[in-house]
Order: structure tokens, then sequence, then C-alpha cells
């Protein structure tokens, strides 16, 4: 039996780099049949950006476009709008991340499509809300995540490196997808009640804020307090009008950081997070694993509101315990009497744990050729009755003859797309020796 949630689902790609194909390769993952389409000769920006070899597409486009079709079409000559009119009637899904106006002026807006197909749903990526002062911006990653509060708010609270500082992780690309693919599966089963698609904006902006939203809580609380206990500024630092940067705060009510571990000197991970709860139950549990049974019956540290005003004494105190082991030794001892506790992984860390390969946390994909096999980042999720499969890329226009004879092109219609530059490049003219 088939369980793929989306099958049956057809869904029209125009979208590149990496907030799009995040959210399309979803789709694909789940069972949906999606159709990217490509510029001739050139294809998705990413298949030689950052390659590992000229000749080969990069690990950058494979990681997002796994499990799709490529048509390779120039959307702006007179066949390509209407073979790309023609895959859009046929569509449950149309999905682009152009630079704004762009798809309007290739006649393909919100309007238009809905128009050419009224079930259609049109999915659209943009920087930022229509509304916003920064709308005509050209946004990428960092732009986005220093524009919705994520990099005002991370980073060091002193010294030479008290800068904003964006997150490792894609806030403002692959987040945006995410937040894209939600509302696309929402539209799916709004359009079981209407029968009609929608249009559906998802900006990289609001996708970023969104993931800051505690920040928002803490600008709140900092406006009626004057401070805000959890940060290490508190209690002798000074506050101004605006959420500081806080370093490796838990970001909650709890009293976390991260610590140095043996080795740390030569290995930048040899680190683990540790965090005292503030219930007390919980804190006798870690005092009695730390070893620390004295903190019990000092005032000092025995309430969670004291432990909030000698922050530094409490750090400190951890700091001692975890040097002299491992990090993974610290998260054992602790981890076995509760205590909230984890190892620092690198990358390459997480990527040899042959635990992560249950299916969907880290998966391998057989590309073939000189690619060969190459691993990335399943479906976060699991559904205990559907599991995704995953195929490999599709090779620049590699399914163009396929889908242009579904949509009933004869072989000299398609000859002529590629004379004429729809599906391939248009000839250079020699020069002369």
């Amino acid at each position: 039996m088939n369980t793929a949630p989306l099958q049956g689902i057809k869904v029209i790609d125009l979208t590149e780099v990496q907030s799009g194909p995040s959210c399309t390769q979803m789709l694909a993952w789940l069972g949906a049949d999606v159709i990217k389409i490509e510029r001739p000769g050139k294809g998705d920006a990413t298949r030689k950006e950052l390659q590992f070899n000229p000749n080969l597409p990069s690990y950058y486009f494979l990681q997002l476009n796994s499990d799709k079709k490529s048509i390779s079409l120039d959307c702006k000559t007179p066949d390509g709008k209407q073979i790309l009119t023609e895959l859009i009637k046929g569509a449950d899904i149309f999905v682009e991340n152009l630079h704004p106006g762009a798809a309007d002026e290739l006649g393909f807006s919100w309007e238009a499509v809905h128009a050419m197909n009224p079930k259609c749903i049109y999915g659209t990526i943009k920087g930022f809300p229509p509304t916003s002062k920064f709308k005509d911006l050209k946004a990428y990653e960092p732009v986005a995540q220093v524009t919705g509060g994520a990099a005002t708010t991370t980073g060091w609270y002193e010294g030479m490196y008290n800068v904003p500082t964006q997150s490792g992780a894609a806030l403002g690309d692959f987040n945006t997808g995410m937040h894209l693919c939600i509302g696309l599966l929402a539209a799916l089963q709004q359009r079981t009640h209407t029968g009609e698609g929608c249009y559906v904006y998802q900006s990289m902006h609001n996708a970023c804020l969104n993931l800051c939203r505690i920040k928002t809580r803490d600008q709140l609380t900092l406006e009626k307090l004057g401070y805000l206990t959890q940060f290490p500024q508190y209690p002798d630092g000074k506050f101004g009008d605006t959420v500081p940067r806080c370093g490796n705060i838990e970001g909650g009510g709890v009293l976390g950081w991260t610590y140095k571990c043996k080795g740390w000197e030569t290995d930048p991970n040899a680190y683990v997070y540790v965090i005292l709860q503030r219930e007390a139950k919980s804190f006798e549990k870690a005092c009695q694993a730390l070893g620390f049974e004295d903190w019990l019956t000092n005032p000092d540290f025995n309430t969670a509101d004291a432990r909030d005003q000698h922050k530094q004494a409490v750090w400190e105190r951890i700091q001692d315990f975890c040097i002299d082991k491992d990090k993974y030794e610290v998260t054992n001892i602790l981890g076995a009497a509760g205590v909230p506790v984890g190892p620092v992984m690198s990358i390459k860390e997480i990527m040899d744990d042959p635990g992560n390969y249950d299916g969907n946390t880290l998966v391998k994909i057989n590309q073939g050729g000189e690619v060969g096999e190459f691993v990335t980042v399943g479906c976060p999720f699991t559904m205990s009755n559907f599991q995704p499969t995953y195929g490999p890329c599709p090779s620049l226009g590699g399914n163009t003859a396929e889908i242009l004879t579904s949509l009933g092109y004869t072989p000299e219609q398609q000859a002529e797309f590629a004379k004429n530059g729809t599906t391939e490049p248009l000839a250079q003219p020699k020069t002369q020796g």
C-alpha cells in the first residue's frame, strides 16, 4: 500500500539556491511529483557553486534537489511561456522564489496563475513582507538574520567579539523553505473545503523572526523590569533598552552554559552543555552528581533566584568539575542523574555516528556515476506508516523530453524548441579567425 502523503500531487518548481528547493524537496520526499524548471545550459545556480569537482554538481545542489525531475526551459521565450502555462494547468502547486516582480514580468503572477488554473496553489518566497520598508532589498541568508532579530541577539556580550553574529544554522534560507512547506500543506488541506488554490506568501524575514520569538518575550520583559535575570549581564552588568547578546545562556529561566572539557586545548569541540534546573528536587540531584552537596545549604546557591545572583561562581565551579573529564564522561555522569546535559558534537562527529543513519536523521543517496554516494539530512520527522525513499538528483534537463512528451509535444516540436533557445542554449555565433 502506498502511504505517501502527497501521492498524486504535482508541483512545478521555479526556484533555485536554497530556500525554495528545500521546500520542494520536502514535498518530493513526501511523495509529490516535483518538476524543477532550470535555465538551459546553466540550471540552478548551486549546480556550480562550491563544487568539489568542476565537472560535477556540487553537494550544495545535490543536498537540495533529490527526487525531482528537471526540465531545461527558458520561460522568457514564447514557447517557454506556453510550456510553463501547460505545466501549471496540470499542477496542484506552483512555487517560485524569483526576485520581487520577476514572476509578474514573466506573466506568471498569482493572478495570472490563478486564472490559468484556479485549483493551483501558488507559493512564493521573498525577502520581506510586502509592507516592509526593506521589501526591495535583495535578501540572502545573512540579510534575513540581521534584519529578523537573530544577529543582534547572537554572539558574545563583551570584549572585541561583541558584534552582531549570524547563526551557523540556515535561519533565513532552509528555515524559510520549511515555513513555506507548512503553508503549502495547509493550503492543500484548505483546498479540500474551498475547491480553489490560494496564494501562500512566505518571507525570509518572517521565518527568521518566528525563530526569534523568545527574544520578543525578552524585549517585553526588559521593558517592564529593566533587566533580564537569565542573562549573564545580571546582576552586575548594565542593560540598555534592547535585548543584548547573551553568549551561551540557555535562553529560558534555567541556568545553562557551555563548559570546557578534557582536551579542549587541541579539540575545538571538547565542550559540554550543562543546565541547572530551577526546581529544588532536580537541583538536589544535580548537586549530588556534581559532588556539590554544600550548595544545598548555602543561601548563595540553594534557590534559583540566588543562583541567578551568583552566576559566575556557579559557572566557575561547574567548569572545575568538567575540565579533567572528557565531554562524554561528563554527559554520562550528569545524564544518569537526570541533569539536562549534552556533548558539543561537531558536524564530522554527527556524520560519523552510525546511530544517525536511521532512515531519516542522516541518509545516504546514491547519485551514481562519478558522484557515487553522498550523505544528506533526511526528512526530520517520522511517520508511523510512511518512510520516504531518497533517490538521486536529476541531471540538468534530464527529464525534458519525458515532460514535453507528456504534454503532447511531438519530436519535431521538441527539436524546434531546442533550436530556438527554449530548451537548449542558443548557438553562439562563430568568431572570425
